[in-house]
């Protein structure tokens, strides 16, 4: 359960959580938040659990981790589906660049402080 106890994933995941009552109770006073803060965390959130999903499954259990390619194609993936794919095909959604930017900024957050490092055995 290492990742569901790191502080960082905690943190992201109360956040996130809180911000979506905040948009279901329509209390909007933050709009560029409502906006961008979703996208910022959805990284850090998709990528823990994930990551803890394998910790749980795989023989190395707490030392795995995901490699710099394998957190570089869930952004990569995240980033086309929800923002070409997705825009193409519904109007519910809308191509913005800044949440690819947002992303970004949520997968470094994510491989720097919620993957586990490499340990030295």
């Amino acid at each position: 359960m290492r990742i569901f106890k790191n502080p960082i994933f905690i943190t992201c995941c109360l956040i996130f959580w809180i911000n979506q009552a905040l948009e279901f109770w329509s209390l909007d006073s933050f709009p560029f938040l409502y906006s961008y803060l979703d996208d910022l965390l959805a990284m850090p959130v998709i990528l823990g659990l994930t990551l803890q999903i394998f910790q749980w499954i795989h023989p190395k259990k707490d030392n795995f981790r995901f490699t710099m390619t394998q957190v570089t194609v869930g952004f990569l993936y995240v980033s086309v589906a929800f923002e070409w794919f997705l825009p193409a095909y519904s109007e519910t959604y809308t191509r913005d660049y800044w949440d690819i930017f947002c992303y970004l900024v949520g997968t470094v957050v994510f491989y720097l402080g919620i993957n586990p490092k490499k340990n030295s055995n």
